[in-house]
């Protein structure tokens, strides 16, 4: 192995640990606070939190065994498998929201919380898709898509939050782009279980 492959790997693996240390606290804080407040927003974001603790952790795993075809499909199934799954809770979660006519009830910690991640979490996609690309790892690359699944929730954690206190008319409004949102997640998850599925998988992300 190269000394810049090293580096790359190195710096893949404390991607990793961020992932993992910031996501337990945030993942922990929203469930507590969703269960205090009855807000099913807050509880769906963060079991989306520990989604992306599973995801680092799966990147861990592959780094730490190595990086073959087999290890490379695996890892890219798993994660496409936790995207997918990740996309319906929170398009299920919608409906739910929509036919109960409940807009959130999130309030200033569904703001806060909602504010901090999605810097964090920018800084994590930006800085885990440039790793994956340099390396060439769909893994890797269906990793960042899990950090910006994180980052778009947070938007839609804040902007729901924001715009249902000072309009509360519009409560539909959250449940509508979580719904949108789920769609998407759910989509990038299919797209890489199929991509890991195919026998010409090569490990590659193609996002050259």
């Amino acid at each position: 192995m190269n000394t810049a492959v090293a580096a790359l790997e190195r710096n893949a693996r404390l991607l990793a640990m961020a992932t993992i240390a910031w996501n337990v606290i945030e993942g922990g804080l929203a469930l507590w606070l969703g269960y205090a407040d009855e807000s099913l927003a807050l509880m769906g974001f963060g079991l989306d939190s520990w989604v992306e603790v599973a995801s680092a952790v799966i990147v861990l795993r592959k780094l730490q065994d190595g990086i073959d075809r087999e290890r490379e499909r695996a890892g890219a199934k798993a994660i496409a498998a936790l995207l997918t799954g990740l996309g319906v809770v929170i398009v299920l979660g919608g409906l739910v929201r929509l036919a109960s006519a409940a807009g959130p009830d999130t309030g200033l910690p569904g703001v806060v919380l909602g504010s901090v991640s999605a810097v964090l979490m920018l800084g994590l996609w930006r800085a885990k898709l440039n790793t994956a690309q340099a390396l060439d790892s769909r893994t890797l690359e269906l990793d960042a898509a899990c950090s910006r699944g994180c980052l778009q929730l947070s938007v839609v954690l804040l902007a729901g939050s924001a715009l249902v206190a000072l309009a509360p008319a519009l409560w539909w409004a959250d449940a509508v782009a979580a719904i949108v949102l789920g769609g998407i997640v759910a989509r990038e998850g299919r797209e890489g279980w199929v991509a890991a599925n195919a026998p010409e998988f090569d490990g590659g992300c193609g996002c050259h």
